[in-house]
């Protein structure tokens, strides 16, 4: 598949756009929480999706998009553009939004930017919807309460090895969380007429 037709390379371009936006924004006055999902969640209500895409600082935004360069290439192979775009932007606001909600609840409330909640779905979703893993799955039937005590396990793993001042663990776990079930059920996975691949 050519990079311009890549969901993944227009995802990295729309997230270095917005960045170059928020600079641009920051050098008039305007301050880089419009772009922040914070409480009230509405307010305003485009940061439901300006929050997936915008990032803090240069190092933030570099590590996220080397880690969806590295995880997202793989995974569209399978998928379509839409669910793809569709999938980054509904597990990255899910992220956010309970991140947001738990901060309000057991501590003070935050602003949270960034993709990674969305990188940590995807993630998730190449853990469990990969072809060996799903296939095992399928063979061996585990018992419900057996796989969620693993997917806790892992999600658990995901957080303390993520574990750092000032970084959203609970929008890495919920994204990663919700990744995993996306993943046991293939979601993204396109019938192969559908599929994104190599022109000749």
């Amino acid at each position: 598949m050519a990079f311009r037709e890549s969901p993944t390379v227009e995802t990295l371009a729309a997230m270095a756009t917005v960045f170059l936006v928020q600079t641009a924004a920051g050098v008039v006055g305007v301050r880089g929480f419009v772009f922040a999902l914070a409480p009230p969640l509405l307010d305003p209500p485009w940061a439901l999706v300006t929050n997936v895409y915008a990032h803090a600082s240069v190092p933030h935004l570099l590590g996220n998009a080397v880690a969806l360069a590295a995880i997202g290439l793989a995974v569209e192979r399978t998928s379509t553009r839409f669910r793809f775009h569709a999938f980054f932007l509904l597990t990255g606001t899910l992220s956010a939004v309970v991140q947001v909600l738990v901060d309000g609840l057991v501590g003070q409330p935050t602003a949270v930017l960034g993709a990674s909640g969305a990188v940590f779905a995807l993630v998730g979703y190449a853990v469990t919807g990969n072809a060996v893993v799903h296939a095992a799955l399928r063979r061996f039937s585990p018992d419900r309460t057996l796989l969620l005590v693993a997917g806790a396990a892992l999600v658990s793993a995901v957080v303390l090895v993520t574990a750092a001042p000032n970084v959203a663990l609970v929008a890495h776990a919920v994204g990663f969380g919700a990744g995993l079930v996306a993943g046991r059920r293939r979601v993204l996975h396109a019938g192969p007429g559908r599929r994104l691949v190599d022109r000749p």
